[in-house]
């Protein structure tokens, strides 16, 4: 009997302090504690995998919520009489999950929904993210079942096994007695002898926790198998420890919910396990994707900017150039290779007397269109877009700009010479061979009177021609000494 009172450990004294009007309550504490050392074990393992920093907090903003409500309407289904029995606390008490009560069937399963939400949102597959935070998970649990023992739940039937658990009667400040108080202090009378069921589940959780890191590390499992070996191990252990307890709960055939709970869902993890896919996920495929993510959003927040800053430089290069307008083309609207804007910009920038140097080889799709352009240097740097409805007026417009700006080219006095030269000379010619057609008719017996007035009429052609001649050569260059000879002294020469 002494042995027994050395060797039995005693129940908390409470489980609830006060800090001012401020409740600090070990059981949420106890969660809050394990989902942090959940999600530190998660983002480590999931960055060992290949995966971005980070990303287990956001999706943790998805499940965590997810769980706590999975978690507690699963307590609420299968310990309803708690709540809405007879002399139940009432539906006020049901979102009370700082006083304990969160089913882990439920707070996976929801909880695997909100983790699914946030791994879509982020291109994440879910298996892949559930290898990585299972062993985090089973952790936590054994965290979670501290914050129990601080509640006296969870326990077994009675034993008088040397490690036994004490559990005492509770006060509260009003006088209510019951060991089962949350906001009671231990009167230190004893009231039974228990299974410290919480223990085992604790020291359970701890097993299956080693156990998937070594099978991990092994077997290099991947594509939610380790997952599944989690639930299925954990399965196990509260199977029996489900055999152990004699707390409330619902009654199926005499037994407890839980224990066919924990069978259905082994079976299923088992059969997982053996379909999934063996191995692991490359991880460059993981980190692939996540880079890849991440670049298309730079990609994105970058672009708003260097369109700015283009239209910023095209503006200010307009400026410089003295552009009236700048017009806009969209790429696309453009083919590739085709440079109809820049031959436009550098034939236009030729209508100008100034214009010395029109660089404009090295423009791909922009160009400036301007109406009063005095200098049209459009570097590399130059990118003006034109509308695609004025493309072709424009060019149009260039090409008779060219055609006009030929005529008036440096050396247009000297063409306009030469071209009265060939004129002269060709209209000679016209009046020799007029000159010669007499001859030619009258082999064809053409009539007499039509042969004399084809030959007045060559004489006169001539001397106009010549009249033109002798006239502009006086006024023009000493080059065109030919045409002051006498048109009769030309014609006998041809």
């Amino acid at each position: 009997m002494t042995l027994n009172w050395l060797t039995y450990f005693p129940s908390p004294a409470r489980g609830v302090w006060h800090l001012g009007p401020v409740p600090i309550r070990a059981y949420a504490l106890c969660i809050i504690i394990g989902i942090v050392v959940a999600l530190l074990v998660g983002d480590r393992r999931w960055r060992a995998r290949g995966g971005e920093p980070g990303v287990i907090y956001d999706i943790a903003l998805w499940a965590v919520p997810f769980g706590l409500i999975g978690g507690r309407l699963y307590h609420l289904m299968t310990d309803w009489r708690t709540y809405f029995g007879e002399g139940g606390v009432g539906w006020e008490a049901t979102p009370r999950i700082w006083d304990g009560g969160l089913g882990i069937w439920g707070a996976v399963a929801l909880g695997g929904i909100g983790a699914w939400i946030g791994c879509r949102r982020r291109g994440i597959p879910l298996p892949a993210f559930g290898d990585a935070v299972a062993p985090g998970i089973v952790l936590a649990q054994a965290i979670g079942r501290i914050g129990n023992y601080f509640n006296q739940e969870l326990y077994g039937r009675e034993t008088t096994l040397p490690w036994g658990l004490e559990i005492f009667w509770r006060e509260d400040a009003a006088g209510v007695r019951d060991p089962h108080l949350l906001d009671g202090v231990s009167t230190g009378e004893l009231y039974k002898i228990v299974q410290p069921t919480f223990l085992y589940e604790l020291l359970w959780n701890l097993v299956v926790f080693a156990v998937l890191i070594y099978a991990d590390r092994r077997f290099r499992m991947g594509h939610g198998r380790l997952f599944a070996l989690y639930v299925a191990g954990y399965c196990i252990g509260r199977f029996g420890i489900e055999l152990l307890r004699d707390d409330a709960a619902t009654h199926i055939a005499g037994i407890r919910v839980n224990s066919f709970t924990s069978t259905f869902v082994f079976i299923g993890a088992v059969v997982y396990i053996l379909l999934a896919t063996k191995g692991r996920e490359d991880p460059d495929v993981i980190r692939r994707a996540w880079e890849h993510d991440g670049a298309d959003q730079q990609a994105v927040a970058v672009e708003p900017e260097a369109e700015a800053h283009e239209e910023q430089e095209l503006v200010a290069l307009g400026a410089a150039n003295g552009v009236g307008s700048v017009v806009r083309v969209p790429k696309r609207l453009m083919g590739e290779g085709e440079t109809e804007p820049d031959a436009a910009a550098a034939d236009g920038a030729e209508d100008t007397d100034d214009t010395e140097d029109a660089d404009v080889a090295d423009v791909a799709d922009d160009t400036v269109v301007t109406d009063n352009t005095e200098d049209a240097d459009t570097a590399d740097d130059t990118e003006a877009i034109e509308d695609t409805e004025d493309t072709d007026d424009l060019t149009e417009e260039a090409e008779s700009d060219v055609e006009v700006e030929v005529e008036s080219d440096e050396n247009a006095d000297v063409e306009a010479e030469e071209d009265v030269d060939v004129d002269a000379d060709g209209d000679i010619d016209d009046g020799l061979d007029a000159a010669d057609e007499p001859e030619t008719a009258a082999g064809d017996d053409t009539e007499p009177e039509a042969e004399a007035d084809q030959q007045a009429d060559a004489d006169d052609v001539v001397d106009e021609d010549a009249a033109e001649t002798d006239a502009e050569a006086e006024t023009g260059d000493d080059s065109e000494t030919e045409t002051e000879s006498d048109p009769d002294d030309d014609a006998d020469q041809r």
